[in-house]
């Protein structure tokens, strides 16, 4: 029997293990983590969202320049087949008005358990609190509680995650170690991250805040969504949609009113405040929420006389400190660059080397795409890794 190793055991290693095994493999998974599944599980605590249901083409445009590699993967398993995968674990999912994807459960623990039995029903092999240290020779070496341990394996998958959020085992390490092997990898960058904002005092009773109707403008592109005032910065799905966009330099401008015509802003901004106050003119005549309107008064600048001007409404530029730190935000981007592997995720330079999920050079925004992508990515290259012509009879 062929014996294969799994490095990872994030979703995307897990499925990679799942294909290997049924297609007769000896399969060990090897993570440096006490448990499997930690970011999984991590995920899973705000409301497990699997997917999006969308069509196929809507879904790749999420991706970007990565669509293209990516695009064979995903259309062997994109959310129709998240959404049955997820029904056969026995796990009941429902669809949400904005057509994302949960468990009935909304936390990953019962899919993850009962995806593990099915694994160890495989006859899968976990061996827990193994730290890859790279190879020797031809075989993958590792710390663990016992010792350095070693596997020479016929065929290898790498699900390592990408650099954030180490505490849970994804802390991009394993880049010097591909890098020392001549492998390209693109240097990590926060993605679906925090936007980070220097307050003022006044804004501190809205930390907290959920702000929600609003457009973010970011180049040419324009996002509804909703997002929350912390005390750090703004964070959540709206913001997190644009960070690339802001990570790569372009200017944030949020529409407090995205359903009013300039010209209805306009006219109501024209009304005369009298002896009103500033707080009190602006909720009564722009319908504003306490916390848009405290947003209003951070980033904008009237005009001497006292006036508000369309574009404070309309396009508030957004003044803010960068995206919070790589180790805080949801996922990365970076990782092994495509030019370095192969159509089946094989890494050019290391034969028998398959790599798949958050390690390879590609972001998309929340609402189902990661966990998407993981397992779409993961089952490519386990199967790629199962037919590879270069393992022995």
């Amino acid at each position: 029997m062929r014996q294969a190793l799994v490095i990872g055991g994030g979703p995307a290693g897990l499925m990679a293990a799942e294909q290997l095994a049924m297609a007769g493999h000896s399969v060990i998974v090897a993570d440096a983590k006490p448990s499997l599944g930690r970011k999984f599980l991590m995920a899973g605590k705000s409301g497990l969202n699997l997917t999006m249901d969308e069509p196929l083409v809507t879904m790749m445009a999420k991706f970007g320049d990565a669509a293209p590699h990516l695009g064979p993967a995903l259309t062997e398993f994109h959310s129709g087949h998240v959404k049955n995968w997820a029904s056969d674990l026995g796990q009941e999912i429902f669809t949400g008005s904005s057509g994302r994807v949960f468990p009935k459960a909304m936390k990953a623990s019962p899919l993850l358990r009962a995806w593990m039995r099915r694994l160890t029903g495989l006859g899968i092999e976990f061996r827990t609190r193994w730290y890859w240290r790279g190879w020797v020779d031809n075989a993958a070496v590792f710390d663990t509680p016992s010792g350095p341990q070693s596997i020479a394996p016929d065929v290898t998958v790498l699900a390592l995650g990408g650099a954030s959020w180490p505490r849970l085992g994804s802390d991009g390490k394993w880049s010097e170690i591909l890098q020392r092997h001549g492998v390209d990898v693109a240097a990590f960058e926060p993605a679906n991250a925090r936007l980070l904002v220097d307050w003022s005092d006044h804004m501190t009773k809205h930390f907290g805040a959920h702000i929600k109707n609003t457009a973010l403008s970011a180049g040419t592109d324009r996002y509804r969504g909703e997002f929350v005032v912390s005390r750090s910065g703004l964070e959540g799905g709206g913001v997190y949609a644009v960070s690339r966009h802001v990570r790569q330099g372009q200017s944030l401008t949020l529409d407090l009113q995205p359903d009013w015509s300039t010209e209805k802003v306009q006219r109501r901004l024209n009304r005369p405040q009298r002896k009103q106050s500033t707080v009190g003119y602006l909720r009564k005549n722009l319908d504003l929420s306490p916390a848009k309107i405290a947003l209003l008064l951070e980033f904008s600048e009237p005009a001497i006389s006292g006036s508000w001007r369309v574009q404070d409404v309309k396009s508030l530029q957004v003044k803010h400190a960068g995206l919070g730190p790589l180790e805080t935000a949801i996922s990365t981007a970076g990782g092994v660059r495509f030019d370095s592997i192969d159509d089946a995720f094989m890494i050019h330079k290391l034969p028998g080397v398959f790599v798949c999920g958050e390690m390879l050079d590609w972001e998309a925004p929340t609402g189902g795409y990661l966990i998407t992508a993981c397992l779409a990515t993961g089952r490519w290259a386990g199967r790629n890794a199962a037919a590879w012509r270069g393992l022995p009879n």
